[in-house]
């Protein structure tokens, strides 16, 4: 490449990141005047929590390990996963969905910048104001309140991980939600698939609790690259499906399955852009 294609990429990559920057900022400055509302989710996590701990304290008595989990590590598991949870949250496929239904989508098909990159900046400046009022005083609950070990035995492969999930998340939502261009009414399909989604990533139990055929098949989905394999590496092993894995292994394995993710939002984005404005848009 020319030293004068270098400095067109240079530049260009430069107004990326300030347009990311400004829309995140603003998105930031936005949810600021209903920062109320968001507070309100704090309730949320310890709740489940608590739910979870008179669940498994019931199942764990008498019993010390249950596939290879003792009670303290199952609690660990569901603490460190809720605290993930508040810094990856996401809501691209209910956003999405809504600007076409409303017929609003046509004012970003005006816009130089893809609708995704404008999606993700939202993301960047709503999960900002996030750390703030969700994410900090929530860890600070689980570590003090409920004695949460929140230190990963690994960092900085556990800081990777956590970033790879927080794109894998935006990546699998947008892509149901461009879903409402193909369906009249997403929000059923939106529903059923989140929910899917949520218990093949981890949420609701630890993926190795599934039978292993059902493992086997989760291992190659990208759902346990969201919950299940960032906790995993908080914690310092990752095992499924028989699968035991080093904790650079699994995040390698993790990137490339991000990346993969990547490509298939961006030939579904392309495809949805053909049928938008195959219909006279």
């Amino acid at each position: 490449m020319s030293k004068m294609g270098h400095e067109v990429k240079k530049v260009e990559v430069s107004r990326i990141l300030g347009s990311v920057h400004a829309i995140g900022f603003a998105t930031y400055k936005e949810w600021l005047a209903y920062r109320s509302h968001m507070a309100a989710s704090l309730l949320v996590g310890p709740v489940y929590f608590l739910t979870q701990y008179f669940i498994w304290q019931s199942v764990y008595e008498g019993t010390e390990k249950i596939n290879g989990f003792t009670l303290e590590q199952m609690l660990a598991y569901f603490g460190i996963a809720t605290v993930i949870n508040y810094f990856i949250y996401d809501s691209a496929d209910w956003n999405l969905q809504m600007l076409v239904r409303t017929g609003k989508y046509v004012t970003f098909a005006l816009r130089p910048m893809p609708h995704y990159l404008y999606a993700f900046s939202q993301k960047v400046g709503h999960r900002s104001l996030g750390i703030i009022i969700e994410f900090i005083p929530i860890f600070f609950i689980f570590m003090f309140l409920f004695g949460i070990k929140l230190v990963p035995v690994q960092p900085v492969w556990a800081i990777i991980s956590i970033v790879l999930s927080f794109l894998m998340n935006f990546m699998v939502n947008y892509c149901v939600g461009l879903t409402a261009f193909w369906l009249i009414r997403a929000e059923g399909v939106r529903r059923v698939f989140l929910l899917l989604k949520d218990i093949s990533a981890g949420v609701f139990i630890p993926l190795t609790f599934f039978p292993e055929w059902t493992q086997k098949l989760l291992f190659f989905l990208p759902f346990q690259f969201i919950t299940y394999v960032p906790t995993r590496v908080f914690i310092g092993e990752y095992e499924l499906a028989g699968y035991s894995m080093s904790i650079p292994a699994i995040v390698a394995f993790q990137a490339g399955a991000t990346a993969l993710m990547a490509g298939l939002m961006l030939l579904l984005y392309h495809l949805a852009m053909k049928r938008f404005t195959g219909v006279g848009v």
